[in-house]
C-alpha cells in the first residue's frame, strides 16, 4: 500500500455566490482544505462526509458537526477543524495505524482502538491477537511485552491468544506453538528462552509444541517424523579438549 499525502485546496462547492438573507450578505464557503498522510482513508469518503455540511455560509457552518462527521470515519484517529477567513475551512486529519488483527475480521490500532475494515485481506501479514471481549487494550499490552521477549531471540509472533480463563498461547511464524497457562507466564517464557542455546537452532526447528504449564520445566511435542532428543546426553557436560 502506498502512503499518499493529500492536500485538497479546490473550489469544491462553487456556484453559491452571494445571497441575501434578512438583508445581510452571506459569505459562501469556497475552499475546503483537507491535510493528512493517508494510507487507508480515501479522498472520496472524506468529501462524501463533508458535502452536506459545507453547502452553507462561512459563518453558518457547524464546526462541531463537521468535526463529528469526519471523526466517525473508521480510519480517522484525530481531527481538527477551523475556519480560515474569508472563505475556507481547514481540516487536519491523523489516520489510525493498524498494529495487529483482532480476531478474524477486525484490527487493533496502535492506540488500542478496534477497527473493522471492509477488506481484512489487506492486513493478512499482521499478527493475530485474540482475547476476552472488551479487553483488547490489556491484551495488546501483554502481547507487546511478549513480543519484546521473543524479539531478543529473533523469534516472530504470528498469533497470540488469551482465553476467557486468561491462559496464554503463542504461535510463531515458524509454526511453533508455546502454551503458557494462567500463572507466571512471562517467567516461564523467559525460562524456556534461556534453554534455546542448549537445544540449538536445529533442534528448536523440529519442535511442534512447547508446553510451559509446569512449575519447574516444560514438555515438548515434536513435528511428525522427528527423532527425539536424548535429553540425558544433552544434560551431561562434555569434556573440554586442549587445542
Amino acid at each position: 500500500m502506498t502512503v499518499v499525502k493529500i492536500m485538497i485546496a479546490a473550489l469544491l462547492f462553487a456556484g453559491l455566490g452571494w445571497a441575501a438573507s434578512v438583508g445581510i450578505k452571506i459569505i459562501p464557503i469556497k475552499y475546503v482544505r483537507i491535510e493528512g498522510v493517508f494510507q487507508y482513508l480515501s479522498k472520496e469518503e472524506i468529501k462524501e462526509a463533508l458535502r452536506p455540511l459545507v453547502m452553507t455560509g462561512f459563518f453558518d457552518a457547524d464546526m462541531q458537526a463537521i468535526h463529528q462527521a469526519v471523526s466517525e470515519l473508521i480510519w480517522v484517529d484525530t481531527v481538527t477543524v477551523k475556519r480560515v477567513w474569508p472563505d475556507a475551512i481547514d481540516i487536519k486529519i491523523r489516520e489510525k495505524k493498524p498494529y495487529v488483527r483482532w480476531g478474524l475480521q477486525s484490527l487493533i490500532s496502535t492506540r488500542g482502538e478496534i477497527v473493522t475494515p471492509k477488506n481484512i485481506e489487506l492486513f493478512k501479514t499482521l499478527p493475530i491477537l485474540q482475547g476476552p471481549e472488551q479487553q483488547q487494550v490489556k491484551t495488546l499490552e501483554i502481547m507487546k511485552g511478549v513480543n519484546t521477549a521473543l524479539a531478543d531471540q529473533s523469534m516472530k509472533m504470528a498469533e497470540f491468544t488469551i482465553n476467557d480463563r486468561w491462559a496464554w498461547k503463542i504461535k510463531l511464524t515458524t509454526g511453533l506453538e508455546i502454551l503458557l497457562g494462567r500463572n507466571e507466564q512471562l517467567k516461564k517464557l523467559q525460562r524456556f528462552l534461556k534453554t534455546l542455546e542448549v537445544l540449538g537452532q536445529e533442534q528448536v526447528e523440529k519442535i511442534a509444541i512447547v508446553d510451559l504449564r509446569y512449575p519447574n520445566g516444560y514438555a515438548v511435542s515434536w513435528k511428525p517424523g522427528t527423532e527425539e532428543i536424548d535429553w540425558k546426553k544433552m544434560a551431561t557436560p562434555q569434556p573440554e579438549t586442549d587445542g
